[in-house]
């Protein structure tokens, strides 16, 4: 699941991601075009209460952004909710996020 909150001055947008419990054994991750691809820049918590894996990322309204899930550190994942995908030169697709 995606949601998108834009600050009330609209100078930045919210993005929290979240993925149900049963899609990570140990870890998730989100990583994409807004960190270079680096699975240790924004680690997903585990939030028992809510049973989802969950991390936020605050981005400047009107960018496009690419992303993709890293789970259990050995699987990409694309988002479902996503505003629409992009084809990689590695024979996948990248989740695409419009701000």
């Amino acid at each position: 699941m995606i949601a998108k909150k834009t600050s009330p001055k609209g100078k930045s947008v919210r993005v929290t991601f979240e993925l149900p419990a049963e899609s990570a054994e140990t870890s998730a991750a989100v990583a994409g075009t807004f960190n270079e691809w680096d699975v240790t820049k924004h680690p997903m918590k585990f939030n028992k209460k809510k049973g989802v894996w969950t991390t936020s990322i605050s981005f400047k309204p009107g960018e496009t952004v690419e992303f993709r899930y890293f789970i259990d550190e050995n699987e990409w994942r694309n988002e479902e909710q996503a505003d629409g995908t992009a084809s990689t030169p590695f024979f996948s697709e990248n989740s695409v996020l419009a701000l």
